[in-house]
């Protein structure tokens, strides 16, 4: 599905990630876990054609991404949910999940139909659709990315820090959401990126750890 392989990362003229790699299956929640600073975010970012590479080779179904720009990245199929959510404010809640389908130049009627595939698969997003992206809680903004990122995650699904800054309650809540897309959504590999991934152990297939930008452990 998605291959990694001795991907190096300078950023400013340090070594953020040195020769990382591993492979993502369908059907798979691979955790990626490290402190911050460990390269957790950079690793994404990377994947995304976000941050050049020093090297190192990245491909989905034998399809090189080196040089691809983001939005043909996303063109194939992966979907990406950043930290910060990244949402526009002045855009409401359903506009921002259809961005990257237009983006994409979907059909309407193909359109349609995904944002009803992301409606039925988290529905408290359907209370949220005309609201404006900037009156949304942190919880919410945090669903709404994931929203937009299933939208055209046909292949992989990455999600960086998902459960950071939220209360307990609504970290079990998105835990729950993210353990449904997973039952639901069998045919694509889904990365997420975590300090603390002890919400995960229910549905994390693989496990690793990275420290200091490099892969120490993997883990069944």
């Amino acid at each position: 599905m998605l291959k990694v392989e001795n991907l190096d990362v300078e950023i400013a003229g340090v070594d953020v990630l040195r020769r990382v790699s591993f492979t993502l299956t369908a059907g798979a929640v691979t955790v990626l876990v490290g402190r911050n600073g460990a390269g957790k975010t950079t690793t994404l970012r990377a994947i995304m054609g976000l941050l050049p590479w020093k090297g190192g080779r990245v491909e989905v179904d034998g399809t090189e991404l080196g040089g691809l720009p983001g939005n043909a990245r996303a063109g194939i199929g992966l979907g990406y949910a950043p930290e910060d959510r990244r949402l526009i404010p002045d855009l409401s809640v359903e506009e921002n999940i259809l961005v990257p389908g237009l983006a994409r130049k979907m059909p309407a009627p193909e359109l349609k139909q995904r944002l009803d595939e992301v409606y039925d698969l988290l529905p408290q997003l359907g209370t949220l659709r005309a609201r404006p992206a900037g009156g949304v809680s942190g919880g919410q903004g945090k669903i709404v990315a994931l929203g937009r990122a299933l939208m055209i995650a046909d292949k992989v699904l990455m999600l960086d820090e998902p459960f950071q800054g939220l209360a307990p309650a609504l970290a079990l809540d998105y835990a729950r959401t993210l353990q449904r897309c997973h039952e639901q959504k069998r045919d694509i590999a889904i990365l997420v990126t975590e300090s603390t991934p002890k919400l995960l152990d229910a549905i994390a297939s693989d496990t690793l750890l990275l420290e200091r930008g490099e892969i120490v452990r993997a883990e069944p």
